[in-house]
C-alpha cells in the first residue's frame, strides 16, 4: 500500500513531468508541417499527427532498446530531420508567397509520421525505464502524451502564424535534434569517438546550417521564378 501511494505517484509525477519535456520537439514538427493548411484541415492535421505520433511509440516501445543499438539508424533518422526542416521553411516562404497552393494534408501527415518514427526512440525508453515494467504507467504515459502534443501544437501554430520568426526558429531546433541523433548513432560514436565538445559544436553548426540553407535555397527558388518570369 506504501508502494502505491509514495512511489506509484512519483512515478506518475516524473512521466508527466518526461511527458512535458519531450513534447516539444514533436510540436514543434507538427506545428511547422500543419501552419500551412486551412484552419479545418490544420486541426484534423494536429489531432491525426499526435494520434499517429502515440500510435508508433506504442509499437516501436517493444523494439526501442534494440534499435538504439542499430548502425545508421540514428544516423539516417537525424538527416531525415534535416530534410524535413529544410524542406518545411521552403513550403512555407511558397506558401507566403503565393507560388503554389497551401500544403496538401497528406502530405504534412507525411513529414510527422517520417519525422517522428525518426525521433521517438529516446523519448520511449525514458518513459519505459521510468514505468519499470509497469504497463498501466507506460499507457499512461504514451497516452498523456496525446494532449500535451496537441495542445503545443496548437499553441505553436497560431504563434507562427502572428509571428513568422518562429518557423525558422522551429526549424533551427530540429537542426539541433538532427545534429544530437547523428552524433549519437552507434556507427559515428564507435568510429570517431567524438568528445562532448564536438558533439554540442555538430549540433551548433546544423542548427545554423538548416537556416542557412533554407535561406539559400528560398533565394535561388525566387531568383529562378524571376528569371522564368
Amino acid at each position: 500500500m506504501e508502494f502505491l501511494t509514495t512511489q506509484f505517484l512519483l512515478d506518475i509525477l516524473a512521466i508527466v513531468l518526461i511527458d512535458l519535456l519531450l513534447a516539444g520537439d514533436n510540436a514543434v514538427v507538427i506545428a511547422l508541417a500543419v501552419k500551412s493548411l486551412p484552419a479545418r484541415e490544420r486541426k484534423i492535421g494536429i489531432t491525426l499527427g499526435a494520434g499517429f505520433a502515440v500510435a508508433l511509440r506504442i509499437v516501436l516501445t517493444f523494439f526501442a532498446a534494440q534499435l538504439l543499438q542499430v548502425q545508421f539508424v540514428k544516423l539516417i533518422g537525424g538527416l531525415l530531420i534535416l530534410w524535413i526542416a529544410v524542406k518545411l521553411l521552403m513550403q512555407d516562404a511558397e506558401n507566403e508567397e503565393g507560388g503554389r497552393e497551401a500544403a496538401n494534408l497528406w502530405q504534412a501527415m507525411l513529414y510527422i509520421v517520417v519525422a517522428d518514427i525518426t525521433m521517438s526512440t529516446d523519448n520511449i525508453l525514458a518513459i519505459a525505464g521510468t514505468s519499470k515494467g509497469n504497463v498501466g504507467l507506460l499507457v499512461f504515459g504514451l497516452g498523456l502524451s496525446i494532449p500535451f502534443v496537441v495542445f503545443t501544437s496548437n499553441l505553436l501554430s497560431r504563434i507562427m502564424d502572428r509571428f513568422p520568426i518562429i518557423v525558422w526558429i522551429g526549424a533551427a531546433i530540429l537542426g539541433r535534434v538532427g545534429g544530437e541523433m547523428i552524433m549519437t548513432d552507434p556507427w559515428v560514436h564507435d568510429t570517431f569517438h567524438p568528445a562532448k565538445w564536438l558533439e554540442y559544436g555538430v549540433q551548433v553548426v546544423l542548427t545554423v546550417g538548416v537556416v542557412a540553407a533554407g535561406k539559400i535555397l528560398i533565394r535561388r527558388t525566387r531568383q529562378k521564378k524571376q528569371v522564368s518570369s
